[in-house]
């Protein structure tokens, strides 16, 4: 099969691979038909994921067609159209029977740090991921779903991970009627998360960023506000001016371990290896906050150091919560918005990109070049 293959930070191409092949009964190949290139896909790319193998696949948001089951699976048959979490997961353990599915026990020797993620590097997992013509995915009975015959499959996409980590980073926020919402980082997770506060009752939303095509996206798609941090002395003092000089009720850090805005803390970050991420979104967004306020973390970090302001966050009396999105648990809810017209997900994919021209949607995307805010990759027809 053609795969995407990951040769050192910036470096990738396209090889041939072994088809993988069923390795415990509950397993499931599944025939990719159309995936994704997430903005967390770009910190491996770069190189600032630990122990990200050379050889390995990327890709943990993906659609196809289960080609083959594990004589133990139940709940899918060759030729079922599926959409399939980015999370994998055992849906028995301590942390699953909670519906912490991200926290799976059980599927990951380093889940003490995280649980398991397609394409995610070996510090989640070591599974291949679905940037490749095959996928294996385990546990086939939990995780993957039947595709809806009134779903598009450009919308399901969306469904496996940029969406319900949006929508899951406004829920972590637990937004209350009325509440004023700042969203750092108008990528695909930003702009959901500020198409989700809406819905969950915000009477504000405001969406920073510093590339003016994704603030103009924010404006159209999410009908938000916006802030070009590029032109603006202070970010902090700003947002503060605007909300009244209390602060936003919420902030969600929705950008991770890549934020521009400090040279230092970018330089420390994401040239040298330093940090688990470059905290600036996040130290914004402590400080943006009110008193009292809650501060909600999805965009992705590495595991180790990372120079956040926590003193700033226990005076302030902040809340902060955060987690990899379980989300299969957003889905009932998700589906419901997609059928009432709500949301239509797949309006924010920008490009198409071939398998085999991979790289070149790699570099578009980490270059942000012409106007790139959500790339697909799509497949050969069988």
């Amino acid at each position: 099969m053609h795969a995407m293959v990951y040769r050192g930070p910036y470096k990738i191409r396209v090889e041939e691979k072994d088809i993988p092949k069923i390795e415990h009964p509950n397993d499931a190949i599944v025939r990719v038909k159309t995936a994704a290139i997430c903005g967390s896909d770009l910190h491996l790319y770069h190189g600032l994921m630990p122990d990200t193998r050379v050889g390995t696949t990327f890709g943990h948001e993906f659609v196809g067609t289960v080609h083959q089951v594990g004589p133990s699976v139940q709940n899918l048959a060759p030729g079922d159209k599926v959409m399939v979490p980015f999370n994998i997961y055992c849906g028995s353990c301590y942390f699953c029977s909670r519906g912490l599915f991200s926290n799976c026990h059980n599927v990951n020797p380093n889940a003490t740090a995280v649980g398991a993620i397609y394409g995610y590097s070996h510090t989640c997992g070591g599974y291949d991921g679905g940037q490749a013509e095959f996928v294996r995915v385990p546990f086939a009975d939990v995780g993957p779903v039947k595709i809806p015959p009134w779903m598009d499959e450009e919308d399901a996409v969306m469904l496996t991970d940029a969406l319900p980590t949006g929508y899951f980073g406004a829920q972590l926020g637990d937004i209350a009627q009325g509440d004023t919402v700042v969203v750092f980082g108008a990528g695909p997770v930003g702009l959901f998360a500020a198409k989700s506060a809406w819905l969950m009752g915000a009477g504000r939303v405001i969406v920073v960023d510093h590339l003016q095509y994704r603030l103009d996206k924010a404006r159209t798609f999410a009908h938000a506000e916006t802030c070009n941090f590029a032109q603006i002395p202070d970010i902090v003092v700003h947002l503060k001016r605007i909300t009244d000089h209390l602060g936003a009720d919420v902030a969600i850090d929705a950008v991770g371990a890549e934020a521009d805005g400090n040279f230092i803390q970018h330089v420390t970050a994401a040239k040298l290896k330093l940090q688990g991420g470059s905290p600036i979104a996040l130290n914004w967004a402590i400080d943006a906050v009110r008193k009292g306020g809650t501060v909600s973390v999805v965009g992705a970090y590495g595991p180790v150091f990372s120079a956040v302001k926590f003193g700033d966050a226990l005076n302030k009396g902040l809340t902060l919560r955060m987690n990899q999105c379980p989300v299969k648990r957003q889905w009932p809810r998700l589906f419901e918005h997609i059928q009432a017209g709500y949301l239509k997900p797949s309006d924010i994919v920008t490009h198409r990109i071939p398998l085999e021209h991979i790289a070149e949607g790699y570099h578009l995307f980490s270059a942000k070049l012409d106007g790139c805010i959500k790339p697909l990759i799509i497949f050969p027809a069988t």
